[in-house]
């Protein structure tokens, strides 16, 4: 399965080759631009400040998802000796995207770092942007979740079930050569994030009456790393710090968190006392 196209410069008498997983990740951007510029509008918000914003936002979530692969490499990349160590000795290689490495927590992250630099500038909230904006980041990786499947990457453990893929000899880890059909995870993952934006979609607007600023971003910070978590456990390359799964254990703290966070907002308020016999209502 070829993972993109070359389109020839006949003056340079050379090819450029353009990925596939590139071009997912890019209408991911455009798609979960042009949804957050309609739950911008809904919410009675600008959306043009979401296009002033986009650059900034890509390019942080970019170089934060590069420096997450650099410090979590997986185990198939630490057996050929790319570590966070070969990376940081290596700096031509540690910002060579084309080679892949992008880690969603780290574009997250950077995302969120560019947005609060805006906002804060533009004198901005920045929790009411992060509502606008998590319905749209969980259809980008929906989308861009794609891009696994042209790479042959982010398969899960061998299975016979009916949706199994195959991936060739080329793209098979170490230790499962013999494999030939795996369960589909970035399918999985795609299908959860659809469910993602459904659900922060859904939540916005029949309960917005009972919602608070920054309840749906929260929302999107207990639903991802829930399903994130789960989907790890049939994950055969998962990145690991001094043995522990990375991103699993990263998923599963944020989930808790976000989720106490909700719970704590939203807990019932207590009456308040009755300090003297005149405010008795008789």
């Amino acid at each position: 399965m070829p993972d993109g196209f070359d389109i020839p410069i006949p003056f340079l008498n050379q090819s450029f080759h353009i990925y596939f997983y590139g071009i997912l990740i890019t209408l991911g951007v455009v798609a979960a631009t042009l949804l957050a510029q309609a739950e911008a509008k809904r919410r009675g918000q600008n959306p043009e400040i979401l296009w002033d914003m986009l650059f900034w936002v890509v390019l942080a979530g970019i170089v934060g998802a590069r420096i997450w692969h650099v410090l979590t490499p997986p185990p198939s990349m630490v057996a050929q000796g790319i570590t966070t160590q070969y990376y940081l000795t290596h700096p031509l290689d540690m910002i060579d995207i084309r080679k892949g490495g992008l880690g969603i927590p780290g574009a997250v992250g950077g995302g969120i770092l560019a947005m609060w630099v805006y906002t804060r500038r533009k004198k901005l909230s920045l929790i009411t942007w992060l509502d606008i904006t998590a319905p749209g980041l969980a259809l980008a990786q929906a989308i861009g979740r794609w891009g696994n499947f042209f790479n042959q990457e982010l398969y899960g453990a061998p299975t016979d079930l009916p949706w199994k893929i195959y991936i060739d000899p080329l793209h098979r880890l170490s230790g499962f050569e013999n494999f030939a059909y795996y369960h589909p995870l970035f399918l999985y993952e795609s299908l959860w994030n659809l469910a993602n934006m459904a659900i922060l979609l859904w939540l916005s607007r029949h309960f917005s009456d009972r919602l608070k600023t920054g309840d749906i971003f929260l929302g999107y910070l207990v639903i991802y790393p829930l399903g994130r978590f789960l989907l790890d456990f049939l994950r055969l390359d998962a990145s690991r710090v001094a043995g522990i799964n990375a991103n699993q254990t990263l998923s599963a703290i944020v989930a808790v968190v976000a989720a106490g966070v909700l719970i704590w907002r939203h807990r019932p308020s207590r009456p308040a006392k009755v300090t003297n016999k005149e405010d008795v209502p008789s």
